[in-house]
């Protein structure tokens, strides 16, 4: 379950994106960050988000917004990822769960009657000093970059 709330400051974290390199957030200081959190690489409703991020990359990024994506697959499966559908953005992997727990979306889940730990697909929108400022619980996955352009405003 999400603990955090809008306004509280981004939990710190640091992990490897899909070239093996090391990202963090405290590196994105003084910008504006979109985090969003995703259950698997090249699954139907993640690769429309991500694909709808990519479509309005320019956008996002024309608004000041660096954009980073979660999941818990490895390294390997981020760069085939990003490969196949040329996504522009930084895909940080996270098979230990240690930035999903940070941030509270790697939960239980149920589907079909079945309960199993998983991921909480949402994104954050964090400003310049850090602080939350946006959370979406159930980002629209066909018009993410549109609600968060929406919500600029906060």
């Amino acid at each position: 379950m999400v603990t955090l709330n809008e306004g509280d400051k981004a939990p710190a974290f640091s992990g490897k994106d899909q070239n093996g390199d090391k990202i963090s957030l405290s590196s994105m200081k003084g910008k504006k960050v979109v985090v969003y959190f995703y259950p698997a690489d090249d699954t139907p409703t993640c690769t429309i988000q991500a694909c709808n991020l990519r479509d309005n990359y320019s956008l996002l990024k024309k608004n000041g917004f660096e954009v980073i994506g979660i999941s818990p697959d490895e390294v390997t499966k981020h760069k085939k990822f990003e490969s196949k559908f040329k996504l522009p953005f930084t895909l940080i992997a996270d098979p230990s769960h240690t930035i999903l727990e940070k941030y509270g979306v790697w939960d239980q889940k149920q589907m079909f009657g079945n309960k199993y730990m998983g991921v909480l697909r949402t994104t954050f929108m964090i400003d310049e000093k850090g602080i939350i400022r946006k959370i979406f619980l159930r980002p629209k996955s066909k018009a993410h970059a549109e609600e968060i352009i929406e919500s600029m405003n906060y």
